[in-house]
């Protein structure tokens, strides 16, 4: 799985989650909501230390991380988070892996 973020939505997780250099932000599957790779789970993310980092993005001094235990999520996708000016918010962009 490849798992990147671009720099507009880096800045947006800096502002929003109070974030410095040094802090980690983990991805994490959570039950409900939804998104078009697994039926009856959303993607949540939360500001903590890894335990088992199964993919890692660094940027700014940051760690964006997903545990090994979340992995199954994804189910064969690629992840790229972007932001979006027009809403401002993030967005999660799954493409298939080849």
């Amino acid at each position: 799985m490849e798992f990147t973020i671009t720099q507009p939505a880096i800045q947006w997780f800096i502002k929003e989650l109070d974030l410095s250099e040094g802090d980690n932000v983990r991805f994490f599957a959570r039950v409900g909501g939804c998104s078009t790779v697994q039926s009856g789970y959303s993607l949540g993310i939360s500001k903590e230390d890894p335990v088992e980092a199964g993919e890692t993005f660094e940027s700014d001094g940051i760690t964006f991380f997903i545990e090994n235990k979340d992995l199954w999520y994804f189910k064969d996708h690629d992840l790229k988070i972007k932001y979006s000016r027009k809403y401002d918010e993030i967005s999660y962009d799954y493409t298939e892996q080849e």
